[in-house]
């Protein structure tokens, strides 16, 4: 073989074993976080600080991008439905569209955007700074104040953020019918009620409990092995984001065959 050739699979080889090698770190770094979930010291402060900032100050983006999301997608089903002569099956369509993917991926996807940057900026910078040695020196594991109420907070407010979205998302998409495409109320109501199964709702906030963990503890790895100085922080902020946003996306797909492929 040519040189070229020798070289290409080189550096396929070492691209390879550098993703394994971060992903197997990125295995060991999660199962560690989960370990100190169960295990004393806790701390409240912290923990609730955090649900905070993942769970209630995230509302707003998640409530706008679900209620206009629920509205266009009862607009599309209902414009391509009629191509077929089903145009009633709005609120079914909507319901379960919200409920099983949309719901749950754009809440992940939110809270990667708002949270995981905002989790990795913040550790990152206390690394540049510091702070974290600091921690370490006054005998405080740094794994558990600063990652586990994050991961914690994280998998709790999961669920309840996609409950939300769901929510609001399938009202955006009775809003637009009853009011705009002529639907009756009552009947699109008994019409979603009648279709959602328990299976739907478990699965959607099982989603939700998972891509929050992912998206916390993104921002936990990627802060605490950030580089040094400014530009390592916003490489740690990039990468933090981008991973979150892949792994939620994997995530999705391995859930999605786990509840409905049975």
């Amino acid at each position: 073989m040519s040189a070229t050739i020798i070289s290409a699979i080189r550096a396929l080889g070492r691209l390879v074993l550098r993703t394994l090698a971060g992903l197997g770190q990125v295995v060991l770094f999660a199962g560690s976080t989960l370990t100190h979930i169960v295990r004393p010291p806790f701390y409240p402060r912290e923990f609730f600080s955090a649900l905070m900032n993942v769970g209630y100050l995230s509302l707003p983006v998640v409530g706008l991008t679900a209620i206009f999301t629920g509205a266009a997608l009862a607009l599309q089903i209902y414009s391509g439905g009629s191509r077929f002569n089903a145009p009633e099956v709005v609120p079914q369509i909507v319901a379960i569209g919200m409920v099983r993917e949309l719901g749950p991926v754009l809440v992940g996807l939110m809270i990667a955007a708002r949270v995981t940057s905002s989790i990795a900026a913040e550790l990152a910078t206390m690394k540049v700074t510091e702070q974290i040695d600091a921690l370490v020196t006054l005998s405080t594991a740094p794994l558990k104040y600063l990652v586990m109420p994050r991961v914690l907070a994280g998998i709790l407010a999961g669920p309840i953020l996609v409950a939300v979205a769901d929510s609001i998302g399938i009202f955006g998409g009775f809003a637009v019918a009853t009011q705009i495409l002529g639907f009756n109320s009552t009947t699109y109501i008994l019409n979603t009620i009648n279709f959602l199964t328990g299976e739907d709702i478990i699965s959607s906030l099982a989603k939700g409990a998972a891509f929050g963990f992912i998206a916390t503890l993104m921002g936990c790895y990627f802060g605490l092995n950030s580089g040094r100085g400014a530009q390592g922080v916003g490489a740690a902020t990039k990468s933090s984001v981008q991973a979150a946003a892949v792994l939620i996306l994997t995530a999705n797909l391995l859930l999605t065959a786990v509840f409905f492929t049975a």
